[in-house]
């Protein structure tokens, strides 16, 4: 096991685990979410001998009794000559009776006490684990995005791809709602009101040349092409694993197809970039 990357996600509940276990499956890493600590050795044996060299489980180290001890499964991954990483997520009080009155959610350890109480409560009884963790992360002044980008930046692995999906398609059958950029191409001539161009699609050499015959379409790839050399770096660095490109015209057979297809050759000379590409609406 030691040419696998392992990380246990722990820490006090209402700290962000949920959102850390989100980033890490973004991350491509194969993720176990409240996994009790006494099936943690079969379930990593299992795991691995799948192959599987990135691994993040969330491990409930509240369990205790006939569910195992989290110091032991640490312990006996050391005699394994394994090296987990543990990354404990905490936070203040004060936000996490906040982020409790926010979502009115019940704390695990609540009882007949108070919510404070119980948050002091399992800060006690975490904070064995806590010494022993590898990383900590104080979330109390982290949005989403920045707790995602602080756990990129620890474990994202260098040689990470970026899909890139690009959506062709047209405005008047509506915009897909899963896009991350969304470029409107409707202002480069249209091949719809060509007769002997009307039937054929953005694949064809003859639509293709007509788009590039607009003064425009030039100055546009060339701002497109640099904003995406631009944005892809930065994307990555951030820990995104899914971009998704959407690029709009009128019926979504013509400029959009044709657009999207050059952009895609453009990406496609990227190393770090995995491009498909989707004619939505081009057989309407």
């Amino acid at each position: 096991m030691t040419k696998e990357r392992i990380v246990f996600v722990t820490g006090l509940s209402g700290a962000g685990k949920s959102q850390a276990m989100k980033t890490f499956e973004d991350l491509g890493f194969y993720c176990v979410d409240n996994l009790p600590p006494a099936l943690a050795p079969q379930a990593l044996k299992l795991l691995t001998a799948g192959h599987l060299d990135r691994i993040a489980v969330a491990l409930d180290v509240r369990s205790g009794g006939p569910l195992g001890e989290a110091r032991r499964v640490f312990d006996g991954l050391q005699l394994d000559h394994a090296r987990p990483d543990i990354l404990f997520l905490e936070a203040q009080d004060e936000t996490l009776v906040r982020r409790y009155s926010e979502t009115r959610r019940r704390h695990p350890l609540a009882g007949s006490g108070t919510l404070i109480e119980a948050i002091a409560a399992e800060r006690v009884a975490l904070a064995p684990v806590r010494e022993r963790s590898t990383q900590v992360i104080d979330t109390t002044s982290l949005t989403h995005a920045a707790l995602k980008e602080r756990i990129a930046a620890l474990y994202a692995a260098p040689s990470r791809r970026l899909l890139a999906i690009i959506i062709a398609f047209g405005f008047k059958y509506g915009i897909p709602l899963d896009v991350d950029l969304l470029f409107d191409v409707r202002f480069l001539q249209n091949p719809n009101y060509v007769e002997e161009l009307k039937q054929l699609t953005g694949s064809d050499e003859a639509v293709g040349e007509f788009i590039k015959s607009d003064p425009a379409y030039q100055p546009f790839m060339t701002r497109l092409r640099d904003l995406l050399d631009f944005l892809v770096p930065r994307y990555l660095s951030e820990g995104k694993s899914q971009l998704t490109i959407g690029i709009g015209c009128t019926g979504g057979r013509h400029r959009s197809v044709f657009i999207a297809q050059e952009l895609a050759r453009h990406l496609d000379a990227n190393e770090h970039v995995e491009t498909h590409v989707d004619l939505r609406d081009v057989s309407r």
